[in-house]
């Protein structure tokens, strides 16, 4: 990519920062219009409410922003990339995304898109797509050789549905053709795939696979989205809830996702989490306890009540049964009582117990949330390198 190249490139970020999400929006609309057989690749819902455009419209600008040396987007690109082969996005998908980029930029653009300009966004979409070709090759390569390993959509049985709470339901999921499964890392998810009466298409979900690997079947725990006053519930999770029993088949893609523990290391080890991101701690927990008995765990979660709080028997047991864990549970209302403190989450009140300066920390849960927590360890000396965080969001990192 030659310095002319990056100069148009990079002209173009004031217009990306005022303009980005309109011109993905339309992007969104105009390749489902022309290529409706990829709808069945991306998220409606995120695609409706405007989360992904946004998610998209960010990625592009940083892509612009950092045009001289894109390496250093390799930790999102890592994570984009793993998201990718999880729903199936395939080599020759990006040609299609490219070309109706490319458009987009030229009719919302209008008089100001020229020739030489959409060529260079050319040059730089196509060193990009190469890159994560490369990535995503590399992870579909290693997820369908690994023992019990394969490539695409799988086809699973609901052996067990399990409510945790009054929001999370868990799956038991066997493989349909009783063959082996893979391991995996725990705090990686499996993507799940089910047709959607009122979209006419297939809808991928990603769901944390919330138990150690090992079990024989995959667990995924599903909150259900009852909407709000401005958008409509999950139509995914309202049909996982309501409309698959046991006995029923469901495809899943294999194992992916770069947020997992490190079972290199022999360091202390904080989970945290907020709501739903509790699925991937739960798995991360039971790992621990399994295999590294000798590191110390402390398990922080928060939620608004008794009600929805997921997997608290199994928690107290883990807790009472190994005294190398320590759990802390913070409710927003309701009674105090049974290791539960009332009021938000504050990382300060538990004290060197919890905060050990030789730790990792890991966390999970909404975007407020884990920004409050990882400002508050940030405050309290905890280095960016042993705070390892995930967002429960459309293509987002925490930082």
């Amino acid at each position: 990519m030659d310095a002319r190249v990056r100069e148009l490139v990079k002209a173009t970020i004031p217009v990306l920062r005022e303009h980005g999400v309109a011109l993905t929006t339309y992007f969104y609309q105009r390749m489902f219009r022309h290529n409706p057989e990829l709808n069945h690749l991306f998220n409606r819902s995120h695609s409706e409410t405007g989360k992904q455009p946004t998610a998209l419209a960010l990625s592009v600008l940083a892509y612009a922003e950092n045009i001289d040396d894109p390496s250093v987007l390799a930790p999102v690109i890592n994570l984009i990339a793993n998201k990718h082969a999880s729903i199936g996005i395939r080599a020759e998908h990006y040609p299609i995304v490219g070309k109706h980029l490319l458009a987009s930029i030229r009719e919302v653009l209008g008089e100001a898109a020229s020739d030489e300009l959409i060529n260079a966004w050319g040059v730089a979409y196509g060193a990009l797509a190469d890159v994560f070709i490369e990535a995503e090759g590399k992870l579909y390569t290693d997820a369908c050789t690994r023992d019990g390993g394969w490539s695409g959509w799988r086809s699973f049985r609901i052996v067990d549905k399990v409510r945790e709470s009054a929001e999370i339901m868990s799956f038991h999921l066997a493989p349909s053709d009783g063959g082996p499964l893979p391991e995996y890392r725990a705090g990686q998810y499996t993507c799940v795939r089910v047709f959607v009466p009122e979209l006419g298409v297939m809808q991928p979900r990603q769901y944390t696979l919330s138990d150690a690997p090992g079990q024989g079947h995959f667990r995924i725990s599903v909150k259900r989205d009852a909407g709000t006053v401005s958008t409509p519930p999950g139509r995914v999770s309202t049909r996982l809830h309501d409309a698959h029993q046991v006995g029923d088949l469901i495809d899943l893609a294999p194992p992916f996702g770069d947020f997992h523990l490190d079972e290199a290391c022999s360091t202390p080890v904080v989970l945290i989490s907020g709501g739903v991101g509790i699925t991937p701690m739960i798995a991360m927990l039971n790992r621990l306890t399994a295999t590294a008995r000798a590191r110390d765990v402390q398990f922080v979660h928060a939620c608004r009540n008794a009600e929805v709080f997921a997997f608290g028997e199994h928690l107290r047991a883990v807790a009472g049964n190994n005294p190398q864990v320590g759990l802390h549970v913070f409710h927003d209302e309701g009674a105090v009582g049974d290791g539960v403190r009332l009021g938000l989450l504050d990382l300060r009140a538990l004290g060197d117990v919890v905060l050990q300066p030789e730790a990792d920390y890991y966390l999970c849960g909404p975007t407020g949330f884990l920004q409050a927590q990882i400002a508050t360890l940030h405050a309290l000396g905890v280095g960016s390198g042993r705070i390892h965080a995930e967002l429960f969001d459309t293509g987002s990192v925490a930082t």
